[in-house]
Parts: C-alpha cells; structure tokens; sequence
C-alpha cells in the first residue's frame, strides 16, 4: 500500500497528524508494508523570504484570533509529545524545505524523506529554527544520513525548484484544499490529523478495498471519509487558517 500525504513544514496540525498517523502505522499489522511519501503543498506561497516573528506574521493575517487557535493547536500537540514554541517560532517560505524533501525521496528513498520531515517540524515548530536557512536544512538532512556536500551544492542552485513547484501545483489542480491530507492508493482519501483510531481504521479499510479489488469484487470507487467536519478546516472565517485538524487556504 501506498499512502502519499499532502503536508508543509508550516502546517501545525501537519506535525499532529504525522505523529498520529505514525502511531497507527505501529498498530496496523502490515504497517511495515505501507509506503509512505510526503509531497509539496503550500499553505502561504507569498510567506517571507527571511524569517519572521512567528507570532508577528500571523496577527498581521489574522488578527485578534490567532491566540486561541494556536491554543487549540498546543493542546493537541501535548498529547502528541509536542511542545509548540509560539514565542521563538519563525514565519518563512518553505518552497526551499519542499525542494530538499523532494531530493531526499528521489535519491534516499521515502524512509529518510520521513525522517527529515520529522526534523524540519521539531526546527520549525519547537526550536525556533529557520527552515529556509541552508546551514540548517544542511544539518538536519546530515542528521538523517543525507550527503552534506550534495545537500550544500543542491539548495545553492536552482536544481529541483520547477519540479518543486509543478507537484504544488498538481496538488491544487487534484482538489487539495487542505493539509494534512492522506491519500490512499491514489484514490481513497482522510482529511486533516485525525486520531490514530482513525488512520488505522483507514489502512485497515484500504487493504480490504484492495483485496476485494484483486479478487474482482469492487470497482475501486470506494473513498475512506476522514471522519465528522470538527476535525477538518472550518467555514469562511477560518479561510487560509489552521482550525481543528487541518490548515487551509
């Protein structure tokens, strides 16, 4: 099976479902079985080019609000093992973080592009890090076994940006509103950082579907259903903002 995830580093709720789809990956039997790929999306294509304020940028967007949304957001993320650093966060374009984990899945594999996903949340989100910064994606691909010396001479050239840019546009072209969002199989679909019973219902669900598929007993046009719409992205007042579960824009 193949899950690809539609994500940005910017995504809070992004890091949650990660966290929570992990821990129904360790539950699901085959879990080991499960390719599992992370593409480019963009929440805020226009976000600076140098880092930020986190704090700053979002009151700027949204206003008064941003305080009980990210409280929302810390919440969960607590029970995930998460600590949210608002106060240290940074507000940049991730166009150049999507470009390493592009180059990571290509030439690493989707193994190693997780790992990195995984370090470009905790910079992000828990250490105040500059995820545009090339030092810093430098470290953090060394960390998860990438080559330095490619890494350093990749991020300085424009290699990979088109690509980069053509998969976001692809995403929007599919109808991705939203991140997080997992795709199954190309054709089944769970919106937003559902609870790990629900993944795992999913991954369960998807197998089956498979399975009756090969045997001649279904014509593929199942969709799994994220769950009820507190947990996806709220109405016009929450446009290009993160409300419970997902990021939208």
């Amino acid at each position: 099976m193949k899950v690809e995830i539609y994500s940005d580093v910017a995504c809070p709720w992004c890091y949650i479902g990660e966290r929570r789809f992990a821990r129904a990956l360790a539950a699901y039997p085959g879990g080991d079985r499960v390719e599992v790929v992370y593409r480019s999306y963009q929440l805020d294509p226009e976000a600076p080019a140098e880092a930020v304020p986190m704090m700053e940028y979002l009151r700027r967007r949204f206003g008064d609000r941003v305080d009980g949304m990210l409280e929302r957001v810390s919440e969960n993320a607590r029970v995930e093992g998460i600590e949210m650093a608002w106060d240290r966060a940074l507000s940049v374009n991730t166009l150049t973080a999507h470009r390493l984990l592009r180059l990571a899945e290509r030439e690493y594999g989707p193994a190693v592009q997780r790992a990195l996903v995984e370090k470009l949340f905790e910079a992000h989100f828990s250490e105040g890090g500059d995820v545009a910064d090339h030092d810093l994606l430098t470290s953090l691909a060394e960390s998860v076994g990438m080559d330095g010396e490619r890494v350093r001479s990749y991020l300085a050239s424009g290699e990979g940006e088109a690509e980069t840019r053509s998969e976001i546009d692809d995403a929007r072209r599919l109808g991705i509103t939203a991140v997080p969002t997992f795709v199954f199989e190309g054709k089944w679909a769970v919106q937003g950082a559902q609870p790990a019973s629900t993944f795992l219902q999913a991954l369960e669900q998807v197998a089956a579907d498979i399975e009756a598929e090969r045997a001649g007993g279904d014509d593929g046009s199942a969709s799994v259903d994220g769950g009820d719409d507190s947990e996806r992205a709220g109405g016009d007042d929450d446009a290009a903002a993160c409300a419970d579960g997902s990021c939208t824009v």
